[in-house]
């Protein structure tokens, strides 16, 4: 298991935060969403890497983070960035800075691929929250991670890029055929949202 799938690997379910997204109109129930709190993603860094990695803050609202790679003898970057959040202002922007880039290294993507569910809520004060915590998905906890190795991985990503440049239907079904849903949730993050669309557009 090199790095990357070590740092994109599922947290604890103690770890797990959730907070109230999108609400039906009369507030009674909402949609889920998970996320970790940043000292969680720090100490994932941590525990992997010790003293191979760092973080920057070269301006406001935004957070680089570097890993060592040891085999080319570099340095690895990635960024992001985020606004001052309601709650906490400035600190909450810098943790939302470094979770948003760790996120670029695998760090908590998982969490974005969790189905939208709906709960019902409570008021807390002027706002709602959670009355209930939901249970994840076997494939988002450690125990049911079904990891894929990265060079599957770029595998599975050349083959649906070449698929689609020839608009080869038969050819990207049985690129993906070999996966079971699980599996595919875990693939899908390899695209972005246009890719998605056409390998969608092309499958239907």
């Amino acid at each position: 298991m090199n790095i990357l799938d070590q740092l994109s690997r599922p947290f604890p379910e103690s770890c797990i935060r959730w907070r109230v997204g999108s609400t039906n109109q009369d507030k009674t129930k909402g949609i889920a969403l998970a996320y970790i709190d940043a000292r969680d993603a720090y100490q994932r860094f941590d525990d992997l890497l010790g003293l191979d990695w760092q973080c920057e803050y070269p301006f406001e609202g935004c957070c680089k983070i570097g890993i060592f790679d040891k085999e080319t003898d570099t340095w690895i970057w990635r960024s992001n960035g985020a606004g001052v959040t309601k709650v906490e202002g400035e600190k909450g922007q810098y943790s939302d800075a470094f979770k948003r880039a760790a996120v670029l290294f695998g760090v908590g993507r998982y969490l974005y691929d969790l189905p939208n569910t709906w709960v019902p809520l409570k008021a807390r004060g002027r706002s709602y929250v959670l009355a209930e915590t939901p249970k994840l998905p076997g494939w988002a906890t450690p125990s049911g991670w079904n990891r894929i190795a990265s060079g599957v991985k770029r595998e599975v990503y050349e083959q649906t890029m070449e698929a689609l440049s020839r608009g080869d239907e038969m050819g990207l079904k049985q690129v993906w055929e070999e996966f079971d849903n699980e599996e595919k949730i875990q693939l899908w993050p390899l695209f972005d949202s246009k890719e998605r669309s056409a390998i969608k557009a092309l499958s239907t």
